[in-house]
Protein backbone atom coordinates (compact mmCIF):
# COMPACT_ATOMS: atom_id res chain seq x y z
CA UNK A 1 0.00 0.00 0.00
CA UNK A 2 1.01 3.40 -1.00
CA UNK A 3 -1.56 5.07 1.49
CA UNK A 4 1.11 6.88 4.49
CA UNK A 5 -1.18 5.67 7.47
CA UNK A 6 1.58 3.58 8.56
CA UNK A 7 4.39 6.39 8.20
CA UNK A 8 2.07 8.00 10.78
CA UNK A 9 1.62 5.56 13.06
CA UNK A 10 5.32 4.98 13.28
CA UNK A 11 5.78 8.87 13.59
CA UNK A 12 3.47 8.17 16.38
CA UNK A 13 5.25 5.46 18.40
CA UNK A 14 8.51 7.14 17.67
CA UNK A 15 7.68 10.20 19.81
CA UNK A 16 5.74 8.10 22.03
CA UNK A 17 9.22 6.35 22.90
CA UNK A 18 10.72 10.28 23.81
CA UNK A 19 8.00 10.81 26.09
CA UNK A 20 8.62 7.74 28.22
CA UNK A 21 12.18 8.40 28.48
CA UNK A 22 10.55 11.74 30.48
CA UNK A 23 9.17 9.37 32.88
CA UNK A 24 12.94 8.82 34.28
CA UNK A 25 12.22 12.47 35.62
CA UNK A 26 11.37 13.75 38.62
CA UNK A 27 7.33 15.06 38.93
CA UNK A 28 8.95 18.55 39.22
CA UNK A 29 11.78 18.16 36.92
CA UNK A 30 9.39 17.22 34.08
CA UNK A 31 7.53 19.69 35.06
CA UNK A 32 9.63 22.58 34.86
CA UNK A 33 10.81 21.00 31.72
CA UNK A 34 7.62 21.21 30.12
CA UNK A 35 6.69 24.24 31.21
CA UNK A 36 9.76 25.60 29.41
CA UNK A 37 9.23 23.40 26.15
CA UNK A 38 5.77 25.11 25.94
CA UNK A 39 6.91 28.65 26.60
CA UNK A 40 9.46 27.87 23.66
CA UNK A 41 6.84 26.49 20.85
CA UNK A 42 4.08 29.10 21.89
CA UNK A 43 5.94 32.04 22.70
CA UNK A 44 8.60 33.85 20.36
CA UNK A 45 6.27 37.13 20.48
CA UNK A 46 7.61 37.96 24.08
CA UNK A 47 10.40 40.08 22.19
CA UNK A 48 7.35 41.37 20.00
CA UNK A 49 5.68 42.76 23.34
CA UNK A 50 3.71 46.45 22.73
CA UNK A 51 2.30 48.64 24.92
CA UNK A 52 -1.49 47.52 25.91
CA UNK A 53 -2.44 51.29 25.85
CA UNK A 54 -6.31 50.74 26.29
CA UNK A 55 -8.76 52.73 24.40
CA UNK A 56 -12.66 52.42 25.08
CA UNK A 57 -14.86 52.10 21.68
CA UNK A 58 -18.13 51.93 22.89
CA UNK A 59 -20.23 51.01 25.78
CA UNK A 60 -23.73 49.93 26.46
CA UNK A 61 -25.82 49.61 29.37
CA UNK A 62 -28.35 46.63 29.79
CA UNK A 63 -30.84 45.40 32.16
CA UNK A 64 -28.42 43.06 34.09
CA UNK A 65 -24.83 44.00 32.64
CA UNK A 66 -22.58 46.64 30.98
CA UNK A 67 -20.44 45.82 27.84
CA UNK A 68 -17.76 47.48 26.54
CA UNK A 69 -15.77 47.33 23.74
CA UNK A 70 -11.87 48.17 24.36
CA UNK A 71 -9.12 47.88 22.11
CA UNK A 72 -5.80 47.13 23.24
CA UNK A 73 -2.12 46.37 22.07
CA UNK A 74 -0.74 42.95 22.20
CA UNK A 75 2.51 42.46 20.11
CA UNK A 76 4.59 45.33 17.64
CA UNK A 77 2.07 46.03 14.87
CA UNK A 78 -1.03 44.43 16.25
CA UNK A 79 -3.92 45.76 18.23
CA UNK A 80 -7.19 43.61 19.49
CA UNK A 81 -10.65 44.35 20.15
CA UNK A 82 -11.92 42.95 23.50
CA UNK A 83 -15.77 42.84 24.82
CA UNK A 84 -15.58 43.31 28.80
CA UNK A 85 -18.92 42.29 30.51
CA UNK A 86 -19.65 44.10 33.82
CA UNK A 87 -22.32 42.78 35.76
CA UNK A 88 -24.67 45.10 37.46
CA UNK A 89 -26.49 42.55 39.98
CA UNK A 90 -25.47 39.37 40.58
CA UNK A 91 -25.43 36.61 42.99
CA UNK A 92 -22.03 37.66 43.80
CA UNK A 93 -19.49 34.86 44.03
CA UNK A 94 -16.70 37.19 45.40
CA UNK A 95 -17.00 38.67 48.32
CA UNK A 96 -14.68 41.36 48.48
CA UNK A 97 -16.32 44.78 48.97
CA UNK A 98 -15.48 46.43 45.12
CA UNK A 99 -14.10 43.88 43.59
CA UNK A 100 -15.38 40.73 41.08
CA UNK A 101 -13.18 37.78 40.35
CA UNK A 102 -12.80 37.74 36.12
CA UNK A 103 -12.73 35.53 33.63
CA UNK A 104 -11.39 35.48 30.44
CA UNK A 105 -13.80 33.92 27.75
CA UNK A 106 -11.58 32.20 24.64
CA UNK A 107 -13.99 31.77 21.51
CA UNK A 108 -13.64 29.53 19.16
CA UNK A 109 -14.30 29.12 15.10
CA UNK A 110 -17.38 31.48 14.17
CA UNK A 111 -17.83 34.75 13.99
CA UNK A 112 -15.48 36.19 16.97
CA UNK A 113 -15.93 37.52 20.56
CA UNK A 114 -19.54 38.84 19.62
CA UNK A 115 -20.55 34.97 19.73
CA UNK A 116 -19.87 34.36 23.36
CA UNK A 117 -20.46 38.11 24.58
CA UNK A 118 -24.43 37.55 23.00
CA UNK A 119 -23.94 39.64 20.05
CA UNK A 120 -25.43 39.00 16.74
CA UNK A 121 -22.92 39.50 13.70
CA UNK A 122 -24.62 42.86 12.78
CA UNK A 123 -23.72 44.15 16.09
CA UNK A 124 -27.58 43.66 17.81
CA UNK A 125 -28.36 41.31 20.93
CA UNK A 126 -28.58 38.26 19.29
CA UNK A 127 -31.34 35.98 19.63
CA UNK A 128 -29.84 32.66 19.44
CA UNK A 129 -27.19 31.19 21.38
CA UNK A 130 -25.09 28.73 19.37
CA UNK A 131 -22.64 26.43 20.51
CA UNK A 132 -20.67 28.66 22.11
CA UNK A 133 -24.11 29.27 24.35
CA UNK A 134 -23.14 32.95 24.73
CA UNK A 135 -21.20 31.90 27.50
CA UNK A 136 -18.99 35.12 28.06
CA UNK A 137 -22.46 36.60 28.80
CA UNK A 138 -23.66 33.99 31.74
CA UNK A 139 -20.46 34.63 33.13
CA UNK A 140 -21.11 38.18 33.56
CA UNK A 141 -24.72 36.93 35.07
CA UNK A 142 -23.03 34.60 37.37
CA UNK A 143 -21.04 37.77 38.68
CA UNK A 144 -17.99 37.56 36.73
CA UNK A 145 -16.34 40.71 35.27
CA UNK A 146 -15.26 38.75 32.00
CA UNK A 147 -13.08 39.76 28.87
CA UNK A 148 -13.78 38.36 25.55
CA UNK A 149 -10.60 38.86 23.48
CA UNK A 150 -11.45 38.98 18.77
CA UNK A 151 -8.81 36.23 18.19
CA UNK A 152 -6.56 36.96 15.10
CA UNK A 153 -8.17 35.64 11.89
CA UNK A 154 -11.75 35.59 12.81
CA UNK A 155 -14.77 38.26 12.83
CA UNK A 156 -13.05 41.99 12.69
CA UNK A 157 -9.59 40.37 12.63
CA UNK A 158 -9.32 38.85 9.52
CA UNK A 159 -7.21 39.28 6.83
CA UNK A 160 -8.50 41.49 4.17
CA UNK A 161 -8.71 38.94 1.32
CA UNK A 162 -11.29 36.73 3.45
CA UNK A 163 -13.59 39.80 4.41
CA UNK A 164 -14.36 39.61 0.69
CA UNK A 165 -18.46 39.07 0.25
CA UNK A 166 -19.28 35.91 -1.22
CA UNK A 167 -15.59 34.71 -0.23
CA UNK A 168 -16.02 35.48 3.04
CA UNK A 169 -14.05 32.52 5.73
CA UNK A 170 -11.66 32.45 8.66
CA UNK A 171 -7.81 33.55 8.28
CA UNK A 172 -6.73 29.99 10.20
CA UNK A 173 -5.20 28.82 7.61
CA UNK A 174 -3.41 31.66 5.49
CA UNK A 175 -1.65 33.16 8.88
CA UNK A 176 -0.87 29.97 9.59
CA UNK A 177 1.29 29.42 6.64
CA UNK A 178 2.64 32.51 6.91
CA UNK A 179 3.71 32.34 10.39
CA UNK A 180 4.76 28.91 10.14
CA UNK A 181 7.56 30.74 7.78
CA UNK A 182 8.09 32.53 10.06
CA UNK A 183 9.23 29.93 12.55
CA UNK A 184 5.95 30.70 14.68
CA UNK A 185 2.36 29.27 14.93
CA UNK A 186 -1.31 30.92 15.39
CA UNK A 187 -1.69 28.78 18.45
CA UNK A 188 1.41 30.63 19.89
CA UNK A 189 -0.14 34.07 18.72
CA UNK A 190 -3.27 33.46 19.92
CA UNK A 191 -2.29 32.16 23.79
CA UNK A 192 -0.20 35.07 23.63
CA UNK A 193 -2.83 38.11 22.96
CA UNK A 194 -4.70 35.91 25.68
CA UNK A 195 -2.29 36.38 27.86
CA UNK A 196 -2.01 39.94 27.09
CA UNK A 197 -6.10 40.12 28.00
CA UNK A 198 -5.17 39.02 30.91
CA UNK A 199 -2.49 41.43 31.69
CA UNK A 200 -5.34 43.99 31.09
CA UNK A 201 -8.34 42.41 32.75
CA UNK A 202 -5.99 42.20 36.02
CA UNK A 203 -5.68 46.42 35.89
CA UNK A 204 -9.39 46.79 35.68
CA UNK A 205 -10.66 48.28 39.35
CA UNK A 206 -13.68 45.85 39.42
CA UNK A 207 -11.31 42.67 39.11
CA UNK A 208 -8.92 40.90 41.67
CA UNK A 209 -6.01 39.89 40.02
CA UNK A 210 -5.86 37.37 43.27
CA UNK A 211 -8.95 35.40 41.13
CA UNK A 212 -8.96 35.24 37.22
CA UNK A 213 -9.62 32.37 36.00
CA UNK A 214 -10.71 31.58 32.09
CA UNK A 215 -13.06 29.08 29.98
CA UNK A 216 -12.55 28.29 26.29
CA UNK A 217 -14.74 26.69 23.45
CA UNK A 218 -13.16 24.36 20.74
CA UNK A 219 -10.40 26.23 19.41
CA UNK A 220 -10.58 28.96 22.67
CA UNK A 221 -10.54 26.04 24.84
CA UNK A 222 -7.03 25.15 23.30
CA UNK A 223 -6.13 28.93 23.89
CA UNK A 224 -7.17 28.64 27.17
CA UNK A 225 -5.50 25.03 28.14
CA UNK A 226 -2.16 26.27 26.90
CA UNK A 227 -2.74 29.85 28.90
CA UNK A 228 -3.66 28.46 31.98
CA UNK A 229 -0.50 26.19 32.00
CA UNK A 230 2.17 29.01 30.95
CA UNK A 231 0.10 31.38 33.53
CA UNK A 232 -0.28 31.15 36.67
CA UNK A 233 -1.94 33.90 37.47
CA UNK A 234 -5.06 32.21 35.92
CA UNK A 235 -6.59 30.59 39.12
CA UNK A 236 -8.98 28.16 37.62
CA UNK A 237 -9.62 27.19 33.84
CA UNK A 238 -12.52 25.69 32.37
CA UNK A 239 -12.44 23.31 29.05
CA UNK A 240 -15.15 22.85 27.04
CA UNK A 241 -15.29 20.42 24.27
CA UNK A 242 -11.77 20.35 23.44
CA UNK A 243 -9.74 18.30 26.07
CA UNK A 244 -8.57 14.97 24.68
CA UNK A 245 -5.57 13.18 23.82
CA UNK A 246 -3.97 14.18 19.89
CA UNK A 247 -3.97 10.89 19.15
CA UNK A 248 -8.00 10.23 19.74
CA UNK A 249 -9.20 14.07 18.20
CA UNK A 250 -6.17 16.01 16.41
CA UNK A 251 -4.31 13.43 14.66
CA UNK A 252 -7.33 11.50 13.67
CA UNK A 253 -9.71 13.77 12.32
CA UNK A 254 -9.41 16.75 9.89
CA UNK A 255 -9.39 19.63 12.26
CA UNK A 256 -8.61 23.26 11.60
CA UNK A 257 -4.66 23.89 11.30
CA UNK A 258 -4.59 26.51 13.93
CA UNK A 259 -4.90 22.96 16.37
CA UNK A 260 -1.36 22.11 15.38
CA UNK A 261 1.60 23.36 17.02
CA UNK A 262 5.44 21.77 15.70
CA UNK A 263 7.53 19.95 18.02
CA UNK A 264 4.97 19.55 20.82
CA UNK A 265 4.55 15.33 20.22
CA UNK A 266 8.43 14.80 20.85
CA UNK A 267 7.32 16.20 24.74
CA UNK A 268 3.86 15.11 26.15
CA UNK A 269 0.83 14.08 24.74
CA UNK A 270 -2.15 16.81 25.03
CA UNK A 271 -3.42 15.30 28.80
CA UNK A 272 0.33 16.14 30.34
CA UNK A 273 0.26 19.99 28.80
CA UNK A 274 -3.11 20.48 29.99
CA UNK A 275 -1.98 18.76 33.44
CA UNK A 276 0.54 21.25 33.82
CA UNK A 277 -2.61 23.00 35.15
CA UNK A 278 -2.36 20.86 38.51
CA UNK A 279 -3.02 21.60 41.34
CA UNK A 280 -4.67 24.46 40.34
CA UNK A 281 -8.60 24.12 39.73
CA UNK A 282 -9.49 22.75 36.37
CA UNK A 283 -13.25 21.50 34.87
CA UNK A 284 -13.50 19.94 31.53
CA UNK A 285 -16.65 19.55 29.90
CA UNK A 286 -17.40 17.99 26.93
CA UNK A 287 -20.66 16.33 24.71
CA UNK A 288 -21.35 12.81 24.52
CA UNK A 289 -22.28 13.05 20.96
CA UNK A 290 -19.27 15.61 20.28
CA UNK A 291 -18.19 14.29 16.59
CA UNK A 292 -14.64 16.14 16.76
CA UNK A 293 -13.65 15.30 20.42
CA UNK A 294 -14.67 11.88 21.11
CA UNK A 295 -16.48 11.26 24.61
CA UNK A 296 -13.84 8.14 24.39
CA UNK A 297 -10.90 10.53 24.46
CA UNK A 298 -11.98 12.71 26.54
CA UNK A 299 -12.52 10.06 29.13
CA UNK A 300 -9.04 8.53 28.56
CA UNK A 301 -8.05 12.05 28.85
CA UNK A 302 -9.26 13.13 32.08
CA UNK A 303 -8.35 9.91 33.66
CA UNK A 304 -4.89 10.74 32.57
CA UNK A 305 -5.43 13.57 33.95
CA UNK A 306 -7.12 12.96 37.80
CA UNK A 307 -3.41 10.61 37.66
CA UNK A 308 -1.70 13.92 37.79
CA UNK A 309 -3.93 16.10 39.83
CA UNK A 310 -3.96 12.77 42.29
CA UNK A 311 0.02 12.60 41.88
CA UNK A 312 -0.16 16.66 42.79
CA UNK A 313 -2.62 15.81 46.29
CA UNK A 314 -5.35 17.65 43.90
CA UNK A 315 -8.13 15.75 42.83
CA UNK A 316 -11.02 17.44 44.58
CA UNK A 317 -9.58 20.23 42.04
CA UNK A 318 -10.55 18.40 38.97
CA UNK A 319 -14.12 17.70 37.82
CA UNK A 320 -15.54 16.72 34.50
CA UNK A 321 -18.99 16.53 32.99
CA UNK A 322 -20.12 14.73 29.79
CA UNK A 323 -22.90 16.09 29.11
CA UNK A 324 -25.95 14.73 26.45
CA UNK A 325 -24.88 17.17 23.27
CA UNK A 326 -22.59 17.48 20.59
CA UNK A 327 -19.39 20.23 19.99
CA UNK A 328 -21.32 22.93 22.49
CA UNK A 329 -21.17 24.37 24.99
CA UNK A 330 -23.68 23.12 28.26
CA UNK A 331 -22.13 25.05 31.25
CA UNK A 332 -25.08 23.28 33.74
CA UNK A 333 -22.14 22.37 35.87
CA UNK A 334 -19.27 24.58 35.18
CA UNK A 335 -21.19 27.59 36.93
CA UNK A 336 -21.78 26.36 40.25
CA UNK A 337 -18.52 25.12 39.99
CA UNK A 338 -16.93 28.22 39.44
CA UNK A 339 -18.91 29.84 42.38
CA UNK A 340 -17.75 27.11 44.78
CA UNK A 341 -13.99 27.37 43.03
CA UNK A 342 -14.00 31.15 43.73
CA UNK A 343 -15.37 30.49 47.42
CA UNK A 344 -12.90 28.05 48.27
CA UNK A 345 -10.16 30.91 47.40
CA UNK A 346 -11.26 33.92 49.09
CA UNK A 347 -11.22 31.92 52.12
CA UNK A 348 -7.80 30.67 51.68
CA UNK A 349 -6.92 34.53 51.22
Amino acid sequence: MWNPDKFMETLYKRSAAARKKQTELGREERKSLLKERLRAALLPFEEMRAPLNPILLERTEYDDHVRERVEIGTVTGLRMPVYVLIPKESSRPWELPGKLPGMLALHGHGYGSREVAGVAPDGTMSATKGGHNRFALELARQGHIVAAPEMIGFGDRRLLRDTVPGKERSSCNSLTGQLLMHGMSIAGLRVYEAIRTLDYLAMRAEADPRAIGCMGFSGGGLLAAYAAAIDERIKAAVLCGFTSTYKGSILSINHCIDNYIPGVLEYAELPDWIGLIAPRPLFVESGENDPIFPAGSVREAVEILRNIYRDEGAEHRLQSDIFPGAHEVSGRNVYPWLRSTWQSLEKEL
